[in-house]
């Protein structure tokens, strides 16, 4: 027995397109549909048997939907049902059919798209060139423009054209869809991201080895590199301390002294070699340099070697800070570019 064209109502044909798409897809546009929505879903569902081919396709040209391929429908119903059952949870069926309280969903969770942001650009490309486009176009309206302009070039062309032209058409969307794709987020990319991303661990690392002084730090370093100890190169590009000064560009060390006191830049530069004194007084102005110069002409006596070595490290966090918030680039990231 077949179902004509004719006679479908549109819950209905809305339906027969969820069961072409097949379980995978279904199963995340159903997220988006209201109670009284899958309700209706369900009710005309039931009432399908077999839809030809031609039929369909007309079904799929009508909704402007790109999916669809084989032969005609049959049992419709239970595909639906099965659908639903694999797509929602027994708690999320019970609210849908009226059989328990409405379901309601968390607000009480940070914020997503920081940390979305955080994952590699190319990583939230790859998951969204699997999702639908209008789906892709939520999400990167969503994210900081810097961000997203890097995830839109890690896209093939097709979907990236695509995406972009729904981005501009995109209207306002309502609060729970939003809500449900946060979560969609949170279950598959960031539970994910959190097991391949190991950069949290990597800078854990490198603040703890910033603490050390150079001999003990290329001790460390080589003790570590004996033990085959895996990401060496990445904690590399994190570390840095006040002897490598010198090897930051003219620009970035204009950057990070222009904010610091001459009280501090003059405690780190007592007992400093000459290129390392000279690599810093030439980032200042000419009155700062002259002050600094003066002062240190008086010797350091009474001055606390631990006094000048935490002048030091306040310099070099400032630099690792600065260059974590893109105000500067140190020397191990550019070696490593």
């Amino acid at each position: 027995m077949t179902t004509s064209l004719a006679s479908l109502t549109r819950p209905q044909k809305a339906a027969a397109i969820l069961v072409a798409m097949g379980k995978p897809s279904a199963s995340r546009l159903l997220k988006f549909f209201k109670q009284e929505e899958l309700k209706a879903l369900i009710e005309g569902a039931r009432l399908l048997r077999t839809i030809p081919q031609a039929d369909l396709e007309r079904i799929v040209a009508e909704f402007e939907a790109e999916f669809t391929e084989g032969a005609g429908l049959l049992d419709s119903a239970d595909k639906m049902d099965t659908i639903l059952n694999e797509s929602l949870s027994a708690e999320e069926m019970n609210a849908l059919m009226g059989n328990g309280e409405p379901l309601a969903i968390k607000d009480n969770l940070p914020p997503v798209w920081p940390q979305i942001e955080r994952l590699e650009a190319t990583q939230i490309g790859a998951f969204l060139a699997n999702e639908h486009p209008q789906t892709a176009a939520m999400i990167l309206s969503n994210l900081a423009p810097t961000y997203a302009a890097r995830v839109v070039l890690s896209l093939e062309k097709p979907a990236r054209s695509e995406i972009i032209k729904r981005m501009m058409e995109l209207a306002n969307v309502p609060e729970a869809a939003t809500k449900l794709v946060e979560q969609q987020l949170r279950n598959h990319v960031l539970t994910e991201g959190a097991q391949k991303d190991t950069s949290v661990g990597q800078t854990r690392v490198a603040s703890v080895l910033n603490e050390l002084d150079k001999s003990q730090l290329e001790e460390v370093m080589s003790d570590l590199r004996e033990v085959g100890m895996a990401d060496l190169d990445a904690i590399r590009a994190r570390l840095f301390s006040f002897e490598d000064i010198p090897s930051m560009s003219q620009k970035a060390r204009v950057a990070l002294f222009d904010g610091l006191s001459t009280e501090l830049i003059t405690m780190a530069l007592r007992g400093t070699p000459l290129p390392l004194a000279e690599a810093v007084l030439s980032s200042i102005s000419a009155r700062s340099r002259r002050m600094i110069e003066s002062e240190l002409s008086q010797g350091s006596e009474g001055i606390q070697p631990a006094d000048i070595l935490r002048a030091r490290k306040t310099i070099a966090s400032t630099a690792l800070r600065m260059a974590n918030e893109g105000l500067l680039e140190l020397p191990s990231a550019q070696n490593a570019a």
